[in-house]
């Protein structure tokens, strides 16, 4: 598949089939993370997996969704406050590598047949107690993960003369 119909495939899937996600498919859309460029090639970043029931109940509680419980797999995708590398005036940059990575995830994972959406409103210092992430370790985006139940629906984009200047 080009690029481009995949990244016309991903969607943000809200409801998903109880079918456990292989675990070749989750290796190799991780495999597909690790190799995500960032800053200075500093990757930091950390992905914990969650599939048994009582840590995807604990993830519920930071983010509290019925359509979210549907996902038999949860990310916590976090930044590494420690090892993000800082531009000259200060900008840190740990926030853009998680989403390059991030995205890396969903379209890898959209290739595979499986659903993902972007989780950015939920309680990050619950997520971060629940799960005993360190001081340095900012949760600072949730991907379910799983077969979706839904259909995509079309997207509204606006126009490329509204976005791009030559």
């Amino acid at each position: 598949m080009q690029l481009l119909e995949l990244i016309k495939k991903r969607y943000s899937c809200r409801n998903y089939k109880p079918t456990c996600v292989e675990k070749e498919k989750m290796d190799y859309i991780m495999e597909c993370v690790r190799l995500a460029p960032s800053a200075c090639n500093k990757q930091p970043w950390s992905f914990r997996i969650v599939t048994n029931e009582e840590d995807r109940k604990k993830l519920c509680r930071c983010y509290n969704r019925e359509w979210f419980a549907t996902a038999p797999v949860m990310v916590i995708a976090s930044i590494l406050h420690d090892e993000e590398w800082v531009r000259g005036d200060g900008k840190h940059h740990g926030d853009i590598d998680i989403a390059i990575a991030v995205e890396q995830l969903c379209l890898a994972a959209t290739e595979q047949g499986i659903g993902t959406c972007w989780v950015c409103n939920f309680d990050t210092t619950l997520c971060k107690n629940l799960f005993g992430l360190s001081g340095n370790e900012e949760p600072a985006v949730l991907i379910p993960l799983g077969y979706p139940a839904d259909e995509s629906k079309n997207k509204t984009r606006k126009a490329i003369e509204e976005i791009v200047a030559y």
